[in-house]
């Protein structure tokens, strides 16, 4: 059955939520196939699909073409489009227009977008115009500019800080909040906090549920890996093996063979 943010919502406290993300039709298929209830369609593919060097040359173009295409792949999941880098900070007017396209012209479920109570004001916009909204605080990468990639939350001004800003967005209506790169501790604490669940990404085992970025955890994506990440295949290795094989096979015109030839 197709999964609503309602549903997915009232998943908290109930039992640890899994979640990836993917860009492509194949892989959202088999993503959707493993049960996973929540795929998000991440900006984290300007650099593990589009080569960027960080989130913020990711377009509002790239990010439909992406989620049209793991809309089309899923059945089951909720699928979740990220909303990129100035889509939505010059004023509540276009953030509307442009999360609304990713519901109209991408099939998305929901849009996801990053900051704190700043943004309490634009959720709650969003949603009662009909725009489920998935939030995400603690390292933001599209502040990466401002913050860096580092841990957030640490020190009792910046815990507290997290702590608003999370019970900010759940009273404007989120019905998710991601939480990354922050201490373990605050992330449980938060959690116990907010009566939405929680997703965490390097913010430990006292979140509702997981995220992972799909290129990391399967090896693809091998330029950097983050201490949070637990890769589960080693498919880049794997796929450049078979790569050279092939190639092999063509110099010593082992392929084609007669079973992959067509005869009179």
């Amino acid at each position: 059955m197709k999964m609503t943010p309602a549903a997915f919502r009232a998943l908290k406290g109930k039992e640890p939520i899994p979640t990836l993300t993917a860009s492509d039709t194949p892989t959202a298929r088999l993503v959707d196939a493993a049960g996973i209830p929540l795929i998000l369609v991440g900006d984290s593919l300007g650099m593990t699909v589009l080569g960027f060097d960080s989130t913020l040359s990711v377009t509002l173009d790239h990010m439909l073409h992406h989620t049209a295409a793991v809309a089309r792949g899923v059945k089951n999941a909720l699928v979740v489009a990220d909303m990129p880098f100035m889509t939505y900070q010059v004023n509540d007017d276009e953030a509307v227009r442009n999360a609304g396209r990713f519901l109209q012209e991408a099939g998305a479920d929901a849009v996801k977008l990053e900051g704190g109570a700043e943004r309490a004001g634009l959720v709650k916009r969003l949603v009662q115009n009909g725009i489920p909204v998935m939030a995400h605080i603690g390292l933001t990468p599209q502040s990466v500019k401002e913050l860096g990639y580092k841990v957030q939350g640490r020190g009792d001004a910046a815990a507290e800080k997290m702590k608003n800003d999370a019970k900010a967005l759940a009273e404007a209506g989120a019905f998710a909040i991601v939480l990354e790169a922050c201490p373990a501790p605050l992330a449980q604490a938060i959690t116990e906090s907010v009566p939405v669940p929680t997703i965490g990404i390097g913010a430990g085992a006292g979140c509702d549920g997981q995220i992972l970025v799909l290129n990391d955890m399967l090896g693809i994506f091998t330029e950097f890996t983050p201490k949070f990440v637990k890769v589960y295949a080693r498919l880049g290795e794997q796929m450049r093996q078979a790569f050279e094989q092939y190639a092999q096979d063509v110099r010593t015109r082992a392929f084609p063979a007669p079973e992959h030839t067509y005869k009179d």
